[in-house]
């Protein structure tokens, strides 16, 4: 419990948070959760630091959704602390948007100890040949990793290098990243899901090193993409671990009402058979629908309601049977 012998600085300091921006709700949020600052020189303490990330280009109205997520920014030093980690990340980043879009994301990249976690990490990095865009995307993209602590850094950093990944490339952050994030259990057990569906070791690797990110799905999401791919669509599984990309797309948004579209086309000999799942499921919509959908709307009139999910299959071969008595599928 905290008493005040006089309101007014308390009240100063709500009028500062006030005159900058914070609306009540942030204003209760914080001080409910650090009251403590209501006992801070508003003119010599806090206006300084709120200032200092206005001068750097933060904008008015995220200064405090900054703050309100952590209010902790105003109990550190602006001149032993925020200023050192600012100027650490714009070595870094080079480019001050990139600080700015770290800060917005994590509330570490100014509240943690630079020097003991994100300075030698970063070295490592540059030791090992990783370029200036790998390493400033896996900082602006990823900042709450870039503070792992070193032991564990370096070792993810090692079997990263052991698997082959070229450090220049910023693929290779992505799988420091997942390495980071999962447990030697949780991986393992990942090699297990894909070792069902007939990848052997060698496959999940090597689909590893193209798309880390497909590791982190869950067990239910993994299930779920390689049953229709395989079990619906008829693709080997092999054909999957060469396009791991896809593991990552929605199934209900994306891989069924393309898979519907294509498997009407093939059905109707209108596309070839062979036909790669990254030629028709990772372009953007514009593309797919101008080369998949409107290309062949005079044969099959249906299928842009096949692909809204307005139509099933079944409809499709049921109405194309009767157009002009003739059979087309």
């Amino acid at each position: 419990m905290i008493h005040f012998e006089n309101p007014e600085g308390p009240d100063s300091v709500l009028n500062l948070f006030k005159e900058n921006g914070f609306d009540d709700t942030q204003i209760t949020k914080i001080v409910r959760t650090r009251p403590h600052l209501l006992l801070s020189d508003p003119e010599n303490t806090l206006l300084p630091k709120i200032e200092f990330f206005r001068s750097k280009g933060v904008s008015s109205s995220d200064i405090p959704r900054i703050i309100t997520k952590s209010p902790d920014l105003l109990n550190r030093s602006l001149e032993n602390h925020i200023i050192p980690c600012y100027d650490f990340l714009k070595s870094v980043l080079v480019v001050n948007k990139k600080v700015i879009t770290t800060l917005k994301r994590s509330r570490w990249s100014f509240l943690n100890n630079i020097t003991k976690n994100m300075v030698p990490n970063i070295e490592l990095l540059r030791e090992v040949g990783a370029s200036q865009i790998a390493i400033s995307f896996f900082v602006t993209t990823y900042p709450d990793f870039a503070f792992i602590k070193p032991t564990k850094f370096v070792k993810a950093v090692q079997e990263v290098k052991e698997m082959g990944f070229n450090p220049s490339k910023v693929v290779f952050m992505e799988a420091i990243r997942v390495l980071l994030l999962l447990t030697k259990p949780t991986w393992e057990y990942k090699f297990e899901i894909f070792k069902r569906w007939g990848w052997s070791k060698e496959d999940n690797l090597s689909a590893f090193k193209k798309q880390p990110k497909f590791m982190t799905n869950s067990e239910e999401k993994i299930t779920k993409v390689m049953n229709f791919l395989v079990n619906n669509f008829g693709r080997p599984s092999t054909d999957i671990a060469k396009t791991p990309v896809v593991l990552n797309l929605s199934l209900e948004k994306r891989i069924i009402p393309r898979c519907s579209v294509v498997q009407i086309l093939l059905a109707k000999d209108l596309v070839k058979n062979d036909l790669s799942l990254s030629t028709f499921l990772l372009p953007n919509e514009k593309w797919f629908l101008e080369r998949f959908v409107i290309k062949f709307q005079d044969a099959v009139p249906q299928l842009l309601s096949v692909y809204q999910n307005k139509m099933d299959l079944i409809d499709v071969e049921f109405q194309s049977e009767k157009v002009g008595g003739t059979e087309l599928l």
